[in-house]
């Protein structure tokens, strides 16, 4: 889940740009922005005076945002068919438009086909093209969490008209907000789907990788405490590095990279990608640093449709948490999918392919009764 300028990291092979968490692509070029054949409609919200749970305020959160589709309204005059999709940490509104996602989704008689779906796809606080760090304040912007970025994206809604959700979908970073939701507005979507995450705090070594990350980039002289004049980039080198071990999966690297040079060559490539802001990167390898929805679980009524792949090394199935987890929410299911050539680690959250059956079955199930 992280990083602006290396989000290839998603599904390697796959190339997908939609958390900094996954596989980096053998290619030379890195871009924030996938190509994508959808036509999109840009939208912009500013919430003034937003008080974050720190007590922080800004005088002025702006969000931005994309959307596919029309919205509709059913008889009682509320919206029936908007559908939420959160990407990962690094990520932004573009991040689930990579075709792997949405070329399976989004087209006629697709699950979410944008002719029958009114799709909402936001920047998060810190990410993208709504506020964040490097807008100029620096170490300075307030410290933003899960919590925040899931008040923000209500409140976002509210502006846009939208008073009820089909479905929350949220991947990696997103797939933990998706928990939030669930805890926080109870009813307000039909059908919650978070992909690749554990609703738990985010401790062991998950947390050792990020902390590592942000000091790293903190302790290279070149920071100056988040006053720079050109990035750190040793530190965030490092930060990097250790992100690429996080999201790596054994199959799919040793696939790209099968001799020693094709190894090396895969590294340097990778390294010579523009990185993200370091102020950015570490605003938001911290944002989960007070998450956990596991003392609440039992008040997410919600249907859940909760999946996870077995080769992630950021929620390993070894853990058991989430066969514990998933009993405690009265609507809940949980699917762990097995290594094959298809997953690509932490990045199998967007490989749409492997994972849209269960989906479609979940949508057919949760469709509100006339």
């Amino acid at each position: 889940m992280f990083m602006r300028g290396a989000q290839f990291f998603l599904l390697g092979l796959l190339c997908l740009v939609t958390t900094t968490y996954g596989q980096p692509a053998p290619t030379s070029a890195a871009t924030t922005t996938p190509s994508t054949k959808w036509s999109t409609q840009d939208g912009n919200v500013s919430l003034p005076n937003f008080r974050f749970g720190t007590g922080e305020t800004l005088p002025e959160l702006k969000l931005h945002y994309l959307t596919l589709g029309t919205a509709h309204r059913n008889a009682a005059g509320h919206v029936d068919n908007a559908v939420l999709l959160l990407h990962g940490t690094g990520g932004n509104a573009h991040s689930l438009l990579n075709p792997v996602f949405s070329d399976v989704l989004f087209v006629p008689g697709g699950i979410l086909d944008i002719q029958k779906y009114f799709i909402i796809l936001p920047d998060d606080i810190g990410h993208g093209q709504s506020s964040k760090p490097s807008d100029g304040m620096r170490m300075h912007f307030p410290a933003y969490d899960y919590d925040d970025m899931v008040r923000s994206q209500r409140m976002m809604l509210d502006q846009m008209k939208v008073d009820h959700l089909r479905l929350i979908l949220g991947t990696s970073m997103g797939c933990m907000q998706t928990f939030v939701w669930g805890e926080t507005y109870p009813g307000f979507a039909d059908a919650l789907a978070p992909f690749a995450c554990l609703p738990v705090q985010i401790a062991g070594r998950n947390r050792m990788m990020r902390y590592m990350s942000i000091q790293g980039i903190k302790f290279d002289p070149a920071w100056k405490n988040g006053d720079y004049t050109t990035e750190p980039a040793e530190g965030l080198r490092l930060a990097n590095t250790l992100i690429l071990v996080m999201g790596s999966a054994p199959l799919v690297m040793q696939k790209q990279a099968p001799t020693r040079e094709a190894a090396e060559q895969y590294v340097d490539r990778y390294w010579a990608r523009p990185a993200p802001d370091a102020n950015d990167m570490i605003y938001y390898l911290n944002a989960s640093w007070n998450y956990d929805p596991s003392p609440r679980l039992e008040s997410i009524t919600d249907p859940v449709l909760w999946i996870n792949s077995a080769d992630d090394y950021i929620n390993p199935p070894e853990l058991g948490i989430a066969e514990k987890m998933v009993k405690r929410m009265p609507h809940a299911r949980f699917i762990l999918i097995p290594i094959s050539d298809a997953t690509r680690g932490h990045g199998t959250h967007t490989a749409a392919a492997v994972w849209k059956d269960y989906l479609a079955e979940f949508m057919r199930q949760t469709e509100p009764k006339p």
